[in-house]
């Protein structure tokens, strides 16, 4: 579970990104959390694997 304190503006413009993509705040704020977290874990496997070559 994930509580998250938000302000009204925040909380606006997040449902409005939400509702142009169908979904709810909650279902919006948790793709983009894990989309983050992918995009992170991606960038860290790729400069890995540079390293590992020796790529710079």
């Amino acid at each position: 579970m994930l509580s998250l304190r938000i302000d009204g503006e925040l909380l606006e413009r997040l449902r409005h990104h939400a509702a142009r993509r169908g979904m709810s705040v909650q279902d919006y704020v948790v793709r983009t959390l894990v989309r983050d977290d992918f995009d992170e874990r991606f960038q860290t496997a790729v400069e890995e694997t540079e390293k590992f070559y020796g790529v710079t």
